[in-house]
């Protein structure tokens, strides 16, 4: 009966210290996951930027910034973010068809929450409304 309570403790004490790891990950906080363009007139390209800051532990860093759609194009911070600082995600999306759109980007790191889904949403319309 000790022997098995001392393995309960001993597979107890190894949970806590893998889950307290976890706790020094770096993790994202953004300022905003998901942007309306509104209107935007045909075949003019329109950029945002999300920004983010590494509220974890562990320097922060982006291994893929990935649009799910050849529209978008992404560049964003290569340089691994420390503790409290502030990085970048540009999106620029290319209004080349009149219609609604929705847009996701799937953003990829060493994260507690490895991957984060960034949107962006408007309308695209023809160049004289606006």
């Amino acid at each position: 009966m000790k022997k098995l309570l001392i393995l309960c403790m001993v597979v107890l004490g190894f949970a806590f210290k893998a889950s307290a790891q976890d706790d020094n990950k770096a993790e994202f906080k953004f300022s905003e996951e998901k942007h309306d363009f509104g209107k935007v007139p045909v075949g003019k390209p329109v950029t945002t930027i999300f920004e983010f800051t590494n509220v974890g532990q562990e320097p922060l860093i982006l291994t893929e910034v990935r649009p799910t759609c050849g529209c978008t194009i992404a560049d964003y911070t290569k340089t691994p973010v420390k503790k409290g600082e502030k990085g970048t995600i540009k999106i620029t999306f290319n209004a080349a068809v009149v219609q609604v759109f929705n847009k996701t980007i799937v953003v990829t790191s060493n994260a507690k929450t490895s991957t984060k889904y960034l949107n962006i949403i408007g309308e695209v319309v023809a160049a004289n409304t606006r």
